[in-house]
């Protein structure tokens, strides 16, 4: 990593323009250079919450390698790829600073994010199966690598070893709260499955399922780590809500990648290819012409397949106004997540909180 004064040397000079300069620590800046925040915060994303819970990370990893070791070979193999080839950790931050709000991470907190990482991971090796998907994070996928009958166990081993960790230390209360994320997390999917198949389904449906495949999960996550420190005061609903603000951001973003220009690990129109239907695309049929609606229909049902008819489709979300109204739904969906969160008092801990929230939303991958 480079040293932190090259991170504060890098400022906007300009229209689309920035210069990078070395300066010492404590050094000031030419007074005609203003710094730009948000180029900061793409070239060292959630430094803050790294930093307020670097030793916390640091354990958290060492609680997750030995929670998913095998005496298989073949599978302690996978999970060693899995570790290595972990995302952005994203959900054990959540968990560790919603813990750090209520004081010390214990134990508790420890085994909270592992579980959440545990659930997670596993549902993105059943999503890779259930998706054909041969690339993850920029890399092969399991499937891709060791097949579709092993990827599937592999997706009821972590489950199981999820299960067990919370059985064999008594935490009754934060496996009720993950199962029951698991259960909604399940009937989102079903319940986007049963509807693409028609491609007319509302608003209203469209945030029933994200709020199901995506929030349920990251709420959760939120509430575990807080009823690891807070136990069962109001506290922990409050940041059961605030968990599912953010995943409703999160998810509206991914969406919004789709009609983006690639470098994040899935092509350009993917969910169109899929038949998918998102916030961008629904809003579009719901606005455009009876003839363009037609159209958009005809393509995504029988030529999701040919490139340039995607690439019309995207078009045509795009001029529509898809994309600024999904964009306009995402922030306001985190607006109210940071709200809910400056009901605590000010910290390290509720910045670096306030940071993932703002990165869900900033984030160009």
């Amino acid at each position: 990593m480079l040293p932190l004064s090259f991170y504060f040397g890098i400022f906007f000079t300009g229209k689309n323009r920035y210069r990078v300069m070395y300066l010492p620590n404590n050094e000031a800046a030419p007074a005609d250079i203003v710094p730009n925040l948000s180029i900061l915060r793409h070239i060292c994303p959630m430094e803050l919450a790294r930093k307020v819970i670097s030793d916390e990370l640091e354990l958290f990893e060492k609680h997750f390698r030995d929670a998913v070791r095998s005496r298989v070979s073949l599978l302690d193999r996978i999970m060693r790829f899995i570790v290595k080839r972990k995302g952005k950790q994203l959900r054990p931050m959540f968990v560790l600073l919603c813990a750090r709000l209520g004081g010390q991470v214990n134990d508790s907190s420890y085994r909270a994010a592992s579980l959440v990482e545990l659930l997670h991971t596993a549902s993105l090796v059943h999503d890779d199966v259930i998706d054909d998907s041969l690339e993850r994070r920029g890399f092969f996928s399991l499937n891709a690598l060791w097949k579709n009958k092993i990827a599937v166990l592999v997706g009821d081993y972590l489950l199981m070893k999820a299960l067990l960790l919370a059985l064999n230390n008594k935490e009754y209360v934060i496996l009720e709260t993950l199962a029951d994320a698991v259960k909604v997390m399940s009937e989102g999917e079903l319940l986007q499955f049963e509807k693409s198949r028609k491609l007319n389904f509302s608003e209203e449906v469209y945030f029933e399922i994200i709020r199901g495949k995506t929030a349920a999960l990251l709420s959760s996550a939120c509430a575990a780590g807080a009823s690891s420190t807070f136990g069962t005061s109001p506290e922990v609903e409050k940041l059961k809500i605030f968990g599912e603000k953010v995943g409703m951001a999160f998810q509206i973003k991914d969406d919004l990648f789709d009609y983006g220009n690639g470098g994040i690990g899935k092509p350009t129109g993917n969910d169109i290819k899929e038949k998918k239907l998102t916030l961008p695309l629904i809003y579009t049929l719901q606005h455009c012409s009876p003839e363009i609606k037609k159209q958009i229909i005809y393509i995504v049902h029988n030529q999701n397949d040919k490139k340039e008819k995607v690439r019309w489709v995207i078009d045509r979300v795009t001029e529509t106004g898809g994309i600024d109204y999904a964009t306009q739904k995402m922030m306001a969906y985190r607006d109210e997540a940071l709200q809910v969160l400056h009901e605590f008092p000010e910290s390290d801990c509720r910045n670096a909180l306030d940071e993932l929230v703002r990165y869900t939303t900033d984030r160009t991958y």
